[in-house]
Formats: structure tokens, C-alpha cells, sequence
């Protein structure tokens, strides 16, 4: 899978309600205040709406363009109307992103990408990781389970910044290795 220029992919999962976003919030305010660039990648089920239907640029997109490129001196944005054609892979959403340190993929709990999982049982649901050879850490409101996996890290999800080594620590191992996905 094509990676941003000298970045890291890693997803993020979890049953909704878990604190995926939460904990993927202080990570960037984190990561960016140690002046890393971190690019995110969210996947949604729902319609985006980016403005509302009577401003000029939804009128433009709804009127048949096929991208409509919102820019203000502050952001810029994208809207590219799919229109019955297949949803983008995730390879293609990553091609499209600026270079960063770190881009981190909030969903696509199918791709083969190295995954943190965020999980609560409280929420009662199973967790992901047992049947996902892709996760490398799971970050868990409860202690570690007996019989845990060798290689699987397991982090306090009440402890933000256990989450925020932990990943740190992946990032300065492959950049001084082979420069492969965040494992």
C-alpha cells in the first residue's frame, strides 16, 4: 500500500462509543506539538455535508461538478462526488494526502494496515483484535487479559500518554529500519 512520503500509516478501531476520537484527538495535539506532521483518514457510513444546501459551493456540486475545491487564506477543502461510482480505496485516499510523519485511519477495520484497537467492554461488545492479525496494540479500559497474544501490546486507555509512547516508539522503529508501516 503507497504510504505519504516518508510516513507512517496506522489504523485506529473500535465499536463506536469507545474513545477512538477522544484518544486520536489528544494524539495529534501531542504528536504536532512535537512538531510531527499527522495526516487522518475517517471513514463514515453517513453522507458528508461539508455546508449548507444553499451556499454557492454545495449549489455548484449539486448543479453536476464533479469536485468543488473550497479555499479560504485559512483551509482549503475537497468535495468529490462519487455519483454511483465505487467508493475510493483507502491506497487512494492515502495518495491523495499531503506527506506526513504519521497518518492515522479512523475506521476501515477491514484494510491489511497495522491497527490500534480502542476497546471498552463495558460497551458489550467483543473486541476486534482476536480475529485481526493487523492489530498491534489495544488500548483497553480493563487490565490485560490472561493468555494475551505474544506481541500484542496492551495500553490503559485512561492513560493517554502510555497510547502516545507506544506509538512513538513504533515511529523510531521503522524509521531506522526498512521504513514499513507503523507496527
Amino acid at each position: 500500500m503507497r504510504r505519504p512520503a516518508q510516513g507512517q500509516v496506522l489504523g485506529v478501531i473500535g465499536w463506536s462509543g469507545s474513545g477512538k476520537t477522544t484518544l486520536l484527538e489528544y494524539l495529534v495535539g501531542q504528536l504536532a506539538a512535537d512538531g510531527l506532521r499527522v495526516n487522518i483518514i475517517k471513514h463514515s457510513h453517513h453522507d458528508i455535508v461539508l455546508e449548507p444546501p444553499h451556499k454557492d459551493s454545495a449549489r455548484l456540486r449539486t448543479a453536476g461538478a464533479g469536485e468543488v475545491l473550497i479555499a479560504s487564506p485559512y483551509r482549503f477543502a475537497i468535495q468529490h462526488e462519487l455519483r454511483g461510482a465505487p467508493e475510493p480505496t483507502l491506497e487512494e485516499h492515502l495518495a491523495r494526502l499531503a506527506p506526513a510523519d504519521l497518518t492515522l485511519v479512523e475506521g476501515y477495520k477491514w484494510a491489511a494496515i497495522p491497527k490500534l484497537e480502542v476497546f471498552r467492554p463495558e460497551l458489550g461488545r467483543a473486541p476486534l483484535y482476536p480475529d485481526d492479525a493487523y492489530v498491534a496494540a489495544v488500548a483497553s479500559s480493563v487490565s490485560t487479559p490472561p493468555g494475551l497474544a505474544a506481541g500484542l501490546a496492551w495500553l490503559d486507555l485512561n492513560e493517554p500518554a502510555a497510547v502516545l509512547r507506544w506509538i512513538k516508539r513504533r515511529l523510531a522503529d521503522t524509521s531506522s529500519s526498512s521504513g514499513q508501516a507503523c507496527r
